[in-house]
């Protein structure tokens, strides 16, 4: 159309004036919110690329997790009937060139929740194996764990602050399509033991993360960290807890449109508690499938799925969202 301003060209400017440049890559927020393994320090995942030295990068996370396991074996029992849902701020501010902190800010409540008739019907529709939660009331609390070595128990609704962590990242490669970050972080004992919002101990971990753009020349962008947590003697599990865990995952986000991208990753760690159970004391591994939308400049919303890949070492199934600000890559 010589000397007219084509409509759909017109629209595609101004959609991508209103998304500004393209923001950096992130995985999704992901965390085994299972009542024991929720306790513990252990970091989700997150882009190797540093915030620029003086920029501010922010989000707020939601999950709400829906729990039922009962096992037993020997002098063990396990039962996790109930809801945990989880807010948490994550602030990032840019030091220097390469390096940045973050500090996180989780709030958490337990309760009997809402979803068990959601996913009973679920089961039901599909005709899947439902574990034994159909022949339990619905809607109850009821986190219990004993072994020989002691117990820990949540009968009544519970809320507060959770256990606060703080980490540096340095990128000590970074090549604009890839980079490479070392982390050290550390999570204070600031949740409530009694209430199961924090494990009365301060943990401190480190982490290798590594990123990389454009796998295969599509528009792909990975991500992967491998990491150890010491854990600090808790409260609740003290005499049966493990302090010595590994933790990794690793994220693929395709951005199949210029605000839209669809990932999928998966995250792994270590079990939490000296226990044969499999909800106590097996490694976890989670399959989260989510996505993306930004909706203006250095703003960005998430949604996804949390599934038990390794049945019973997590969350039957957690529901997430994340609002990020992000400055310009």
């Amino acid at each position: 159309m010589t000397g007219k301003l084509c409509p759909v060209r017109l629209l595609a400017a101004l959609l991508a004036a209103a998304a500004g440049p393209a923001a950096a890559s992130e995985p999704l927020y992901a965390k085994n919110l299972s009542p024991f393994a929720g306790l513990f320090g252990l970091p989700s995942q997150r882009s190797a690329m540093t915030t620029a030295a003086g920029s501010f990068a922010g989000a707020l996370h939601s999950s709400v997790a829906n729990h039922y396991v009962l096992d037993s074996k020997a002098d063990e029992l396990v039962n996790l009937d109930g809801e945990t849902l989880r807010l948490a701020l994550d602030l990032r501010l840019g030091l220097a060139e390469n390096w940045d902190v973050q500090l996180e800010v989780p709030w958490l409540e337990h309760s009997g929740g809402e979803l068990d008739e959601f996913i009973d019907d679920w089961h039901d529709f599909w005709g899947m194996s439902d574990g034994g939660r159909s022949k339990v009331p619905r809607d109850q609390l009821d986190y219990f764990y004993t072994t020989g070595d002691g117990q820990a128990r949540l009968v009544d609704d519970a809320s507060g602050i959770g256990d606060v962590s703080l980490s540096l990242s340095h990128a000590f490669y970074n090549s604009g399509d890839a980079a490479a970050s070392a982390v050290l972080g550390y999570k204070f004992g600031s949740g409530d033991a009694d209430d199961f919002t924090g494990s009365g101990a301060d943990d401190v971990f480190i982490a290798l993360r590594m990123s990389g753009h454009h796998l295969s020349d599509l528009p792909l962008s990975w991500h992967g960290q491998v990491g150890y947590l010491h854990a600090g003697d808790g409260d609740l599990v003290e005499g049966f807890q493990e302090q010595d865990l590994w933790f990794a995952g690793i994220s693929m986000d395709w951005r199949f449109a210029q605000n839209w991208s669809a990932i999928v990753q998966v995250d792994a760690h270590a079990g939490p508690l000296d226990s044969d159970l499999t909800a106590t004391g097996d490694d976890a591994f989670l399959l989260t499938v989510g996505g993306r939308w930004r909706f203006a400049r250095h703003w960005s919303v998430d949604v996804s799925v949390v599934e038990d890949i390794h049945v019973e070492s997590a969350p039957d199934v957690t529901f997430q969202a994340s609002l990020r600000f992000q400055p310009d890559a």
